[in-house]
């Protein structure tokens, strides 16, 4: 029996197929279409199968519509490895980054892999037949049934789809106005004319913000506390000009190689020399900003660079907004809703008509998938990860994370070939199983992801932890992290058993 296959966008309704396949990758999005590009052709002997929870391909890039939607990193790091990025913009709005993924899932057949509407909510690995049994959940219908994998790569992201962050605030309810969430941004809501405050500071308010002011009556950033953020040029000149002389993948490759390099530069420097950092990233608002503007109450965070992700705007399109005279921020605390729109704990009142939440995600580790070995609960929280990707104990089970200092695609790259190359030697040498073992000698562990954001504070309890050490501990740094994903029958800390002793 087939897998039940639908175009990127329609339904289907029947219950989930019950079919064996050597690989089963949870996600359609970008990191799952990529990691079935690489599978399809650098292991082309192995079967595999896409399951995804919506209707429609593309993740992120699917689900965002709010207005601006963009990259926060660089296209030319962002786009796969193995199909570059080719038009001339450095960041892209979110529609043509949906077109990317299933113009690239298209073109390499995957799309006819996928089954829709089809969420996982348990995985029990079973020694014995060495093999996942999956159940999956029809979305529509509710009907359940069960696939099986010799290997369950898990490319769901990291936050939950169907809600997003918001707090609870006193008065929520005397509104008169609209409220609504960027993560479920509504079809037609006009925003020509009216009055908005977008609650928030990280990267989708610095978004949102230029985006409805082109239209708004004015819009206001409210923030409880500022986030860095830096100007980049929203084309790349030097991208262009090697065009001119290279041939498309060479150019390509060069550009994505300038600006690895760049990125981890400016990240590097960040964590050694932060007061230099704080200090080019203010000059360079100030430039930006109106003569006498309030610089360091608005855009002197806290914390230091990269403790949380940099906010990236393109041609410094907030700073013009502000500019211009159509945004403003303020920094303060929401004491209440009103009727009329928000009373802040300064005393100061702002009125709207729209309000958004741009308040954050709510994290999801693993997709939130009860998974069991040999009948024992795995607890996310007490694994280590290996090479960011697999966890100490569970077999045959991979998960794509991204970076986030630069830019997810690197990583789930990176991620993707290594696996690939895994389930390659597995199936010349006769393998059934792949565990990822602790040393011997005692390891100190910390939170998988050290950055400070809130969303990543809430969760805390929820990620699995990371090593003292590689390759429990990755580096962050794509050209490091890159030495560590070579040939993987070679690493002593994965444990292979054979088809052997499974007859």
């Amino acid at each position: 029996m087939t897998p039940t296959t639908t175009g990127p966008a329609e339904a289907a309704d029947e219950a989930p197929a019950a079919d064996h396949v050597d690989v089963l990758i949870v996600g359609a999005g970008l990191s799952g279409i990529g990691a079935a590009c690489h599978l399809q052709t650098g292991a082309p002997t192995l079967s595999y199968a896409i399951v995804e929870a919506r209707g429609s391909s593309g993740g992120t890039w699917d689900l965002f519509r709010f207005p601006g939607v963009r990259s926060d990193s660089d296209m030319f790091t962002l786009g796969y490895v193995f199909r570059p990025w080719t038009k001339t913009n450095a960041i892209a709005d979110g529609g043509e980054i949906l077109r990317y993924v299933r113009d690239t899932a298209a073109e390499y057949g995957v799309d006819e892999h996928i089954t829709y509407h089809t969420k996982v909510v348990r995985a029990e690995w079973s020694t014995a037949d060495a093999r996942w049994t999956v159940t999956v959940e029809n979305t529509g219908s509710g009907a359940r049934g069960t696939r099986t994998c010799g290997f369950l790569y898990l490319c769901s992201g990291y936050y939950r789809y169907d809600e997003g962050f918001t707090p609870t605030w006193p008065g929520r309810d005397d509104f008169t106005g609209v409220v609504v969430h960027p993560q479920h941004w509504p079809d037609g809501l006009e925003v020509t004319g009216k009055r908005v405050v977008v609650i928030g500071s990280g990267a989708t308010a610095v978004t949102l913000v230029p985006a409805l002011a082109a239209t708004a009556a004015h819009v206001t950033m409210l923030q409880r506390s500022p986030s860095f953020v830096m100007s980049l040029p929203g084309r790349d000149p030097i991208a262009a000009l090697l065009r001119k002389v290279l041939p498309e993948r060479r150019a390509a490759a060069a550009v994505r190689w300038k600006n690895i390099r760049i990125a981890t530069a400016v990240y590097t420097m960040a964590r050694r020399y932060p007061r230099r950092m704080r200090a080019m990233l203010r000059k360079a608002a100030i430039k930006r900003l109106p003569a006498g503007y309030d610089v360091d109450i608005h855009f002197k965070p806290t914390y230091e660079p990269w403790d949380q992700r940099l906010c990236l705007v393109p041609d410094g399109d907030l700073f013009e907004a502000i500019n211009s005279g159509r945004a403003d921020v303020m920094t303060d605390h929401i004491e209440a809703f009103t009727r009329s729109g928000l009373r802040l704990r300064s005393g100061a009142t702002l009125d709207a008509d729209i309000i958004v939440t741009a308040t954050g995600l709510n994290l999801h580790p693993l997709g939130g998938i009860d998974l069991r070995v040999d009948g024992e609960t795995m607890r996310i929280s007490e694994r280590v990860v290996y090479k960011g990707m697999m966890l100490d104990g569970v077999p045959n089970l991979a998960f794509a994370l991204g970076y986030t200092n630069a830019s997810w695609t690197l990583k789930v790259d990176l991620v993707a070939a290594y696996v690939t190359r895994l389930l390659s030697a597995m199936r010349r040498n006769n393998e059934a199983m792949v565990t990822p073992r602790l040393p011997a000698d005692p390891m100190d562990t910390s939170p998988f992801i050290d950055m400070t954001s809130g969303y990543f504070e809430r969760s805390r309890d929820s990620l699995p932890l990371q090593g003292d050490r590689t390759p429990w501990r990755l580096r962050q740094h794509y050209v490091k992290d890159s030495a560590l994903f070579g040939d993987p029958t070679g690493d002593p800390e994965l444990e292979f058993q054979s088809l052997a002793s499974h007859h």
